[in-house]
């Protein structure tokens, strides 16, 4: 089992013929992920050869994709300002679920499709500004190296892309249902909340690592929400304790200001709902691993 993304989902790549498309389409291939197309206007109707023997074709819109390949995930290489009309076009294909790699996407851009999302009710974004989702052994898309860790029994759920890399390379013995990036931005098209709710309705999970850092209030509405409906142990990891007051972190949306957004306040928030936190990211893995042991 696996949430939102599995062996068989079929992704296309919109902006597949750039470079980072190029680059990671071959990465995702090699990973197993089943890739049906390429979505580029200009270079329709042709094929992208890739190692292997392996040819994809590329389709003028989403919406021709979806109807040549049944594709049912699509993935976005496609660069800031152009972002937002890929986006609202994948929205208006019906695309079930889209993830946004693109970072440095304008918030305004962020918030309209957003909420265009979310009038239309069809589409779940994931991102931008993240890696994307891994269900290790079934399918990768995004960035996220498909060899760091192997399919298992824990879900995870993370702001940060390079602390969900280290993370299931940590716990690679016991391996991940899914893995989701969900980005640092401070809008997010799925959240924390919505990866717990799935990863608790999901019967091959035995647990969750959840990954925050400063910034905003994800991390204290996700402790109420484990609080209030989580049966299945979580342990949490908050990046930024050393970070200085007032000043942006790594992402957009990892700004402190007076005590709102401290780590010191998350992890507080989190240990109130029965969440076992980390100091760091292998003392996290270890805690992890420890409630593991006793299931």
């Amino acid at each position: 089992m696996a949430i939102f993304l599995n062996a068989d989902s079929k992704v296309i790549v919109q902006g597949m013929t750039g470079a980072e498309g190029m680059k990671h389409t071959a990465r995702m291939l090699a990973a197993g992920t089943k890739i049906v197309g390429g979505v580029n206007p200009k270079k329709a109707g042709q094929t992208v050869d890739f190692p292997e023997g392996k040819q994809i074709p590329v389709f003028g819109s989403v919406g021709e994709a979806m109807k040549e390949t049944g594709a049912d995930v699509s993935v976005v290489f496609v660069p800031p300002a152009a972002a937002k009309a890929a986006v609202i076009e994948a929205i208006d294909a019906k695309m079930p679920l889209l993830v946004i790699i693109t970072e440095g996407i304008a918030i305004k851009d962020t918030a309209e499709f957003f909420n265009y999302a979310k009038g239309k009710g069809k589409t779940r974004i994931i991102g931008p500004n993240c890696p994307g989702i891994i269900s290790p052994g079934e399918s990768n898309a995004g960035i996220t190296p498909a060899d760091v860790s192997g399919p298992g029994k824990l879900g995870l759920v993370s702001k940060s892309g390079t602390l969900t890399y280290q993370m299931m390379f940590e716990l690679r013995d016991i391996g991940f249902t899914t893995g989701v990036g969900i980005g640092g931005d401070p809008i997010a098209g799925t959240t924390h909340i919505d990866c717990l709710e799935a990863f608790e309705n999901d019967p091959e999970t035995v647990g969750v690592v959840m990954i925050g850092e400063i910034g905003g209030e994800a991390e204290e509405r996700a402790a109420a929400w484990i609080k209030e409906n989580m049966t299945k142990p979580v342990v949490g990891y908050v990046a930024g304790f050393m970070a200085p007051e007032g000043k942006t972190m790594g992402h957009a949306g990892a700004i402190v200001t007076g005590s709102a957004g401290t780590a010191q306040a998350k992890k507080e928030a989190l240990e109130a709902a029965g969440v076992k936190v980390g100091k760091t990211p292998t003392e996290t893995a270890e805690l992890m691993r420890e409630i593991v042991k006793g299931l």
